[in-house]
């Protein structure tokens, strides 16, 4: 199994943020913001754990490589309130198991707080890879969906659930 660990975003995971702004990453998520977007974003992430900002966190492999980043964040979602999750890897260190072994970091993390049932995610159904990740994690696929991202923007979503309480 793939290991990774997951550290609390910090001011120091900037240019992190910066490589995972490329098109290659941001392909299925609106593409890549502008540059004060991403310093926008990295502001938020420091300050979490917040409604806008969520619960981020660095993943480094065992050698202490920054390779991406993962989070979950409140929301209501049909009724429920619940986490969303994201996640993305650096294009040079995809395929490898990191974005599964860091969703699972992650729900464990989210699990801990203790205060939401299920985790969702909503990749696209154009992005195999964040939908293998999804299921390999444990996920279950509840069906296709609308979801907004980015705001403004509706996209064809799986819509895949986990269990916290587990």
């Amino acid at each position: 199994m793939t290991e990774v660990r997951i550290v609390r975003w910090s001011a120091g995971d900037l240019a992190l943020l910066r490589a995972l702004n490329s098109p290659e990453v941001r392909a299925h998520t609106g593409g890549p913001e502008t540059d004060e977007q991403v310093r926008d974003r990295h502001e938020r992430y420091v300050r979490g754990p917040g409604p806008r900002s969520g619960t981020m966190f660095a993943v480094l492999t065992p050698d202490g490589t920054r390779v991406g980043s993962v989070g979950f964040w409140p929301r209501d979602w049909r009724g429920e309130p619940v986490y969303e999750m994201g996640w993305a890897v650096l294009p040079a260190h995809q395929g490898r198991g990191l974005a599964t072994a860091a969703v699972r970091a992650v729900v464990a993390a989210a699990s801990a707080v203790g205060d939401r049932r299920h985790a969702h995610a909503y990749p696209s159904v154009d992005n195999p890879a964040s939908n293998a990740v999804c299921r390999k994690a444990g996920f279950t696929l509840l069906g296709e969906t609308e979801f907004e991202y980015p705001p403004g923007h509706l996209m064809r979503s799986n819509d895949w659930r986990t269990d916290l309480t587990r």
